[in-house]
């Protein structure tokens, strides 16, 4: 019997040792505000990437590990495509385009509340050899259902698509179908990754970012797009108490004032938002110091792109 029982834990040793895996990149691209952001955050159950009303928020290329059954899917999400004019929305553009030439699968997110812009063309005509393309059209609950026809017949004829969802990124409603149908793509390969559902991101530029979050939402018209935060030191005291301090980039005085506000009061809104959103994103006690310093040039420098895993480019 204790042979017997032996031989059933070597089978069973043998067969774990030798069951597939599969795990791949999954690249989210599509207009700014389209809810690129907002359905990461969904499919991980948390905050990984900033979410603002206002367009071209996101800047880094982001990566979140999601288990799917035994399928590992590595989801990329980057910046708005849109019309680049700053270096650094070049470099912002390319990251999103970077993403597609490495990734096993490609979910083109379509905002159906704005309709088939020419970005959404334009987007469709880039990836459409690529293998393993989706579509979703986010936002569905928006509109009436008869308006999703011809936009589903006309996305018919513009690429191969593998499957068109139809989502509701804010609300949950067909993600999970979704999910199932991109991990049926995945290759078969070692778990790139932990298999942990987790966002791949440096603390560092985790902070940062939803700093910069709350001042895309207390910050009105453009200034927030040029405005740089970042995280250059985390200290913890004896209680365990974090102190994070991070610099804010403006460009100018004025700037500076707009941000800082009469009394400071501007500024103490912002960082006590962003405090309280790093307690309970990471269940920690934290003090943030905020420092606003003048940089006129910070958008032309290579360490602000390298800060924000973007790549560098003239």
């Amino acid at each position: 019997m204790q042979d017997f029982n032996s031989l059933l834990i070597l089978v069973w040793y043998c067969l774990r040792m030798t069951k597939k895996t599969y795990s791949g990149f999954v690249a989210i691209i599509g207009p700014t505000n389209a809810g690129k952001s907002t359905l990461l955050n969904q499919i991980m159950g948390r905050k990984v990437s900033i979410v603002s009303h206002k367009v071209q928020t996101t800047r880094t290329r982001l990566r979140a590990v999601k288990m799917v059954g035994d399928k590992q899917l590595v989801f990329v999400d980057t910046p708005g495509v849109f019309k680049p004019s700053r270096r650094l929305d070049r470099a912002m553009v390319a990251a999103a385009m970077d993403a597609v030439a490495d990734a096993d699968a490609v979910l083109l997110l379509v905002d159906a509340q704005k309709g088939l812009t020419e970005t959404i063309r334009t987007l469709a005509q880039k990836i459409a050899d690529r293998p393993n393309i989706f579509v979703a059209l986010n936002k569905v609950d928006a509109i009436p259902k008869l308006e999703l026809l011809p936009m589903v017949a006309e996305l018919n004829e513009m690429a191969p698509w593998r499957e068109i969802f139809m989502i509701s990124a804010l609300k949950n409603d067909g993600v999970e179908k979704m999910l199932t149908a991109l991990a049926d793509v995945m290759p078969e390969s070692p778990y790139l990754f932990d298999t942990v559902d987790a966002p791949d991101v440096p603390d560092e530029l985790y902070l940062s970012e939803l700093t910069r979050e709350k001042i895309y939402k207390y910050i009105h018209q453009e200034l927030p797009y040029h405005i740089n935060v970042v995280t250059e030191r985390v200290d913890v005291d004896a209680d365990g108490v974090l102190d994070i301090y991070q610099k804010i980039a403006v460009q100018n005085d004025a700037h500076k004032k707009i941000v800082v506000g009469r009394g400071g009061e501007q500024l103490k809104r912002i960082g006590t938002a962003a405090r309280h959103d790093i307690q309970d994103q990471w269940d920690v006690n934290a003090r943030l110091h905020l420092f606003v310093r003048v940089e006129p040039d910070w958008e032309e420098k290579a360490e602000n792109y390298i800060d924000q895993g973007l790549e560098f480019k003239k």
